[in-house]
């Protein structure tokens, strides 16, 4: 029963339930998600979760991203990138000065509403949806943290004018960062490619493409290809249950009478050093957070 995380490097062209459906093949395991949708032009991280490794979700989905995006300038779209209808055309006259100044307007915390062509929902309807009837409806913005936004002087890939390296918080629409852009420019602009570099704390370094994961599942070796599910949570600090009855009372549910640890969330093992769960201790007392043992 495979269990485990696997970073896909996402290629253009898929969105990331297709990756989902094509490695819940692969494993032949039901339960599978990923931490964070890219869309279906985007590649890079796709930090995915299989088995009983998908309970960690949700802690990953809140994680910072970064990405590498090619801006567009002169062209407004539908779709806030170049995939969608072009809506205006106008003439650019920016200089790296005037294109700088405007990108140290979007550092920290900013206000974003959230494109039409989004899997929002709104009265029950995802945005997308009422999107290609035609429809357009008011959007509350959102606030969200841009940590870092600087241009590149690498060179754009075709049918964009520059790269940006922008790092931010979860669900933040680098697309609709691109038209804000453009509109503080006056010339209008839209998302003409889009790379994630990192997502949940991984990057292009750990991932591997779905051809690769094929070749291993081949061979008989794609489960050697899954981390751990506790290597996400790496940062936090151990603690080994001592004997068979506290590991019964943590595998239950129970909260466990514990000495001499501080207060806080930590990693707990069995005492054969299997990854039970997260736990949290608070006055003498474990709680589990969320278990990870198979039942």
């Amino acid at each position: 029963m495979a269990n485990g995380i696997i970073i896909i490097d996402k290629p253009a062209g898929w969105t990331s339930m297709d990756v989902c459906a094509k490695l819940r093949g692969m494993f032949h395991e039901k339960r599978v998600g990923h931490a964070g949708t890219l869309d279906p032009m985007a590649t890079g991280v796709l930090p995915v979760f299989i088995g009983r490794a998908t309970r960690a979700v949700q802690y990953a989905a809140e994680s910072d991203k970064e990405y590498i995006a090619g801006l567009k300038l002169g062209v407004v779209t539908n779709t806030q990138d170049t995939t969608g209808e072009i809506l205006e055309e106008r003439p650019v006259d920016v200089t790296r000065d005037q294109l700088l100044a405007a990108l140290e307007a979007f550092h920290g915390w900013i206000r974003q509403v959230p494109p039409m062509y989004s899997a929002i929902k709104v009265n029950g309807k995802k945005l997308y949806e009422l999107a290609r009837k035609g429809r357009e409806v008011e959007r509350e913005p959102r606030t969200v943290a841009i940590r870092a936004l600087e241009l590149l002087d690498e060179t754009p890939p075709e049918g964009a004018d520059c790269l940006l390296r922008a790092a931010c918080s979860k669900g933040t629409y680098v697309r609709t960062l691109c038209h804000d852009i453009g509109q503080a420019l006056g010339c209008g602009g839209c998302m003409a490619s889009l790379r994630r570099t990192r997502a949940a704390g991984f990057t292009l370094e750990d991932s591997v493409t779905l051809e690769a994961v094929q070749q291993a599942v081949d061979r008989g070796e794609g489960e050697g290809l899954l981390l751990p599910v506790d290597s996400y949570f790496a940062g936090l600090p151990v603690l080994v249950l001592k004997n068979a009855g506290a590991e019964k009372k943590i595998r239950n549910g129970a909260a466990l009478a514990i000495r001499d640890m501080p207060d806080g969330e930590y990693r707990v093992y069995g005492m054969d050093k299997t990854f039970l769960a997260l736990g949290r201790v608070a006055g003498g007392t474990l709680t589990t957070v969320k278990s990870f043992f198979e039942v």
